[in-house]
C-alpha cells in the first residue's frame, strides 16, 4: 500500500497553499515526492514555505495568483509541461452578517471559491490529456451542502456550487480519465478560524464533535494525499467529509 501515496515524479498544484490547510497540502505531497507550485495570492508567505521545503530537498516552486482574475489563472499554465494533481483549496470566506453582504463581497467569493474551480479545471485539461489523464481536488467544506453557519451565507453557496460541480465534472471528464473529487472539511484548527469566532465558541464547537475535538490541518492532507493516490482509482464524483463526525444526525443525541 505504500506505494500507493508515492507521487515522485508527479506534478501537484495547490491553490491557497501558504498556510492553514493549504500549507499542510503542500507538505504533504512535497513529502510524497511530488514537485508542488504553490498558487497563493499572499507572495511572501507563499515563497517562504517554497524556500522552507527546498532547504529539506523538496522541489516547490510558489506563484502569487489572485484567482478572481482570469488572466492570473491563465498564467499559472504558461510554465507548466506537466500536471498530474489540481488541488483547488483557495477559498473567500469573511463572516458577514445576511444583510451586510454586498454584490462585490458576493462576486469575489463566488469567483475564487467556485469560478476559479471551472478555469483551473479547463486550465489543466490539456496537460492531464498529454498524459493521459489527471485528479481534480476540491476543499468544499459541510457548511453549505450539510450545514448552515451564521454569517457565512455567502460561503454556503459557493460551496454547495463546488459540490454541483465535483459531481457534474466527474461525469463530463470521465472518458478523458480525469477523477473528479472533493473533502468537506468540518472545523479545522488554522488561522481564519479567527474569522468565525472567538476562543471560546471555539471550545464550545469542539465539545459538540463526537471525536472531542477540532480538526487539524493534516486531517484534509491526508484526504487529499488519499483521492489524489492509485488507492482511489475508482473513485469519482464524491466528496469525503472529514469532521469528526459532527454532521452525523445523532449526534445531538449522543450521551
Amino acid at each position: 500500500m505504500a506505494t500507493h501515496f508515492d507521487f515522485t515524479g508527479k506534478t501537484v498544484l495547490v491553490t491557497g497553499g501558504a498556510q492553514g490547510i493549504g500549507r499542510r497540502i503542500v507538505e504533504r505531497f512535497a513529502a510524497s515526492g511530488a514537485r508542488v507550485l504553490i498558487a497563493d495570492l499572499q507572495a511572501d508567505p507563499a515563497e517562504a514555505l517554497a524556500r522552507e521545503l527546498r532547504a529539506q530537498g523538496r522541489d516547490v516552486q510558489a506563484a502569487q495568483v489572485d484567482l478572481a482574475k482570469l488572466q492570473d489563472i491563465a498564467g499559472l499554465f504558461a510554465g507548466l509541461a506537466q500536471l498530474d494533481v489540481l488541488v483547488h483549496n483557495a477559498a473567500y470566506f469573511p463572516l458577514t452578517d445576511f444583510q451586510a453582504i454586498t454584490p462585490t463581497l458576493l462576486q469575489r467569493t463566488l469567483d475564487v471559491n467556485l469560478g476559479a474551480l471551472f478555469w483551473l479545471t479547463q486550465g489543466a485539461l490539456p496537460l492531464f490529456e498529454r498524459q493521459g489523464g489527471g485528479c481534480v481536488l476540491a476543499t468544499s467544506s459541510v457548511t453549505g451542502p450539510r450545514v448552515a453557519y451564521p454569517g457565512l451565507s455567502h460561503y454556503a453557496a459557493s460551496k454547495a456550487g463546488v459540490n454541483g460541480f465535483i459531481r457534474n465534472a466527474a461525469l463530463e471528464l470521465a472518458s478523458r480519465n480525469v477523477r473528479v473529487n472533493g473533502v468537506e472539511p468540518g472545523m479545522i484548527r488554522t488561522p481564519a478560524m479567527a474569522n468565525l469566532g472567538n476562543d471560546q465558541l471555539n471550545a464550545d464547537i469542539a465539545a459538540g464533535v463526537p471525536l472531542g475535538r477540532l480538526g487539524e490541518p493534516d486531517d484534509i492532507a491526508g484526504a487529499m494525499l488519499f483521492l489524489a493516490s492509485d488507492a482511489a482509482a475508482y473513485i469519482t464524483g464524491q466528496t469525503l467529509v472529514v469532521d469528526g463526525g459532527a454532521t452525523l444526525p445523532e449526534t445531538a443525541a449522543r450521551t
